[in-house]
Parts: structure tokens; sequence; C-alpha cells
């Protein structure tokens, strides 16, 4: 018979880099737990590992004979029995929890991507005009030094200044501004992660648009049914639509008021999710009616919201070109929020809309926002029978975890989607 899927993975490297490049250890042996997370929510990837020493490396305890104090590179590559690999630079955060003893050491150590600590040692100062995928860009590259970045192409241009913010922070806030290149008014709503593949600045359309790269299923049989990549072994449904949240939230109904203090009035816009529903892209089933919930739900705003328009403010050029402009585009806004800033608020609620947790055989392949397909199964009374049509269907991979210790190799799963049953 093969190796099983779920038999511990390979630690093939786990070397700790002395910060005065004198030495290094390898603790491949040591690590009883190793668990290595991403997430469309995060800035940044990062581990943790349980480390047990029995006192057998050349430098002694290695917290105090290398010695670990924060900022150590690690050279980490750990295969899945899939052929997958992880092997993702990062730096020591910190060590916690150490119990000292006279046969072994136990302690655990965090880490996390260069990046996440060059993060708090830039800001962004500079003012900027054009497209905010442009920004993104320049911002990365100029601040942190990342020149490769998987960046959607938004359509609206908004000027702003830094203003002495971090990196992360000025990306994630232009996330919420963002339309792709074709949607204004049906898609705005960007996600800035990391994962090991890099930076990622992608619409949420676009995420949904796209394929599935592996398909799963939950079943009472031994066997892998013909057409799946793997099993689930175990999962579990976290929520399935909150009514009262999702109407605090204005999810399925709100009214905006955007004030305009350069004219001195208003302007009143009510957003519906059946309306906006469809000019989306989702991952169930697109029907002609929203069918989350009852329709009476639905019919009237539930969350009141105010902005005020920046009319008049950071037009485009420099100088008297900016002079120039300001005159000639008197009452025309920086950033056209009533056709974006509310619609992105819907979006991203109705995005994790619905949320299950699957673990799987670990597969090292799968990262955060990549589209997964799932087969549950439809319960008749005490047997498993045919897979549910409407809990199958895609998902959004939201959060990763792939954890290795000596009793196996597994990947856990936060999967989300924004709506029920599978495309047709």
């Amino acid at each position: 018979m093969g190796k099983s899927l779920t038999q511990p993975g390979n630690i093939t490297s786990f070397q700790i880099n002395s910060n005065t490049g004198e030495g290094s250890v390898d603790l491949s042996a040591g690590v009883v737990d190793y668990r290595y997370y991403e997430s469309v929510l995060s800035n940044n990837v990062s581990a943790t590992a349980m480390i047990v020493e029995t006192g057998n490396s050349d430098v002694g305890g290695v917290l105090d004979g290398l010695p670990v104090r924060g900022g150590e590179r690690t050279q980490i590559k750990i295969e899945d029995n899939q052929g997958g690999e992880l092997n993702v630079p990062l730096y020591v955060n910190r060590a916690r929890d150490a119990v000292p003893g006279t046969q072994q050491d136990l302690y655990i150590l965090d880490f996390a991507s260069r990046e996440y600590f060059a993060n708090t040692q830039t800001r962004v100062t500079k003012r900027y005009e054009g497209k905010i995928s442009d920004h993104i860009s320049s911002i990365l590259s100029e601040r942190l030094n990342i020149s490769e970045v998987d960046i959607d192409e938004t359509s609206l241009e908004y000027n702003f200044i830094g203003n002495d913010r971090k990196p992360f922070y000025v990306c994630t806030w232009l996330a919420t501004k963002s339309v792709p290149a074709e949607g204004i008014g049906d898609a705005a709503g960007f996600l800035f992660f990391q994962t090991r593949d890099g930076f990622h600045f992608k619409s949420i359309d676009n995420i949904l648009g796209g394929d599935p790269v592996k398909k799963f299923i939950f079943n009472n049989t031994e066997g892998l049914p013909k057409g799946y990549d793997g099993k689930i072994l175990n999962y579990n449904i976290e929520s399935d639509t909150e009514l009262h949240q999702n109407l605090t939230m204005g999810t399925y109904h709100n009214k905006s008021i955007f004030f305009d203090f350069y004219n001195m009035n208003y302007k009143e816009k009510v957003y519906s999710i059946e309306e906006q529903q469809s000019g989306l892209k989702v991952a169930g089933q697109k029907g002609d009616k929203f069918s989350f919930v009852a329709e009476e739900f639905t019919k009237t705003p539930s969350r009141f919201m105010t902005h005020i328009l920046d009319i008049g403010v950071d037009p485009k050029g420099t100088g008297n070109k900016q002079l120039e402009n300001q005159k000639s585009e008197k009452g025309v806004p920086n950033f056209k929020a009533e056709d974006t800033m509310v619609q992105s608020i819907m979006r991203y609620n109705q995005l994790f809309s619905v949320k299950t947790q699957i673990t799987i055989a670990g597969d090292f392949s799968i990262k955060a926002g990549d589209l997964i397909e799932c087969d549950f199964p439809e319960l008749a009374g005490a047997q498993l029978s045919n897979t549910n049509d409407q809990s199958g269907g895609i998902y959004m991979v939201a959060h990763v975890c792939h954890r290795n210790t000596p009793e196996g190799c597994f990947s856990s799963l936060g999967l989300v989607r924004d709506s029920y049953g599978k495309r047709t």
C-alpha cells in the first residue's frame, strides 16, 4: 500500500541563522508542531513552531547559545505527501513559552515575513495622483522594495497624500475604494494580502470569477470518487447567514447621505442587494432574485450612513496647473464615493455570509485567495445520501493553516462564499 496522505510530512530543512552571521543551527529533529498561516485579511504570512531540544546542538541551548533574540533569518522547507513544498523565507518574531529542563528544553518560535517588519520602519509621505492600482505598485516598490505584485487594474482615479501612514495601512485603505477596470457601481471592493507567492491586490469580483484549483468531497466511503482531488476529513459550518448581524451592517439594504459642503447640498442614495446582485460575479448559483433571507427583510434600509464628499480637495496637477484644474472642475469630487463606497461595504459583508471550516490531508499547493469546489452530503435520516446542491459548490479560501506534526500533516481551510448553490 502507498503512503497515507495524512502521514507526517518531510522536514528537509529548519535552519535558523545567527544575526551575527557567525553560525546557524538546524532544528529539524526538534520540531514537534509547525503551523503556517495565510489569510486574505492579513497583509503578511506567518508561522509558529513548537521546538523540543534534547541538548544535542553544537551551540547548546539554541535560545541562548545561537542566540535567538529576534530577526533571525530562517530556511524552512517542509514537504507534504502530495509533492507540495512550503519554502517561504521567514524571520523570527519572538520566542515564547519556554519550559527549560535538565533533559530537554521546550519553547515556541513565532515567524513572520520580512515585509511585516519593514512595514513598521517606513511611512508613506508623498502625494499620489492617478489610478489606485498605480498607487499600490508605487507604494510597495518605493517604500518596501517589493517589485513583483499581483495587481488587478482599477478604473477610478484618486488623489491623496500619505500623511506618514504605514504602507500596509494605506494599501488596505485604498482597497476599500477600488473598483476593477470594468464595473463601476457594480463590483467595488478589493483585497490586499500576502501568500507564499507574494503580495496580491485583487478584486473580489475577479477572484470569484475564476476557476477552482481543486475539488474535494466529504463522504462515508474509503475510496475517492472519480473527478475529485481529495477527501474532506471533517468540516464545520461556522455560520450560514446571521440575519440580525447582516441587517445591522446593511448587507441587504442601506441608505447613505452624501454631504457636499462645496455647493451646500446633499445627495441620497439607496443601495439594495437585489439590484446589486445582477452585476456581480458570485461563487454560487446566480438567480433572478436574492435568496439568502425572506424578502420582507430586504425591502427597507436597515442601516443609515453619512459621508462627506471631497469636492475641491486635491485637484490634479501641481502649482498653477492645479489651480487651473480646480477652476475648470468646480463641483467635481476627488473620488466617486456615491458609486463605490457603500457598495464595497455591502460586498465585503456579503462575501463572508457563509463560512465553513474544512480539514484535508496536507496540501501545501492551496493558498489564500484560491477557489476550491466542495461537495457535502445531503442528510437523509441517519444516512449520508447524495451531495447537497445548496451547500456544495465553489468557495473562496479565506484562511489557510498548513500543519505538520509527528502524528500527521493536515491543511485547515477557512472557506467563505457569498451565495448558495452551484454555478450553472
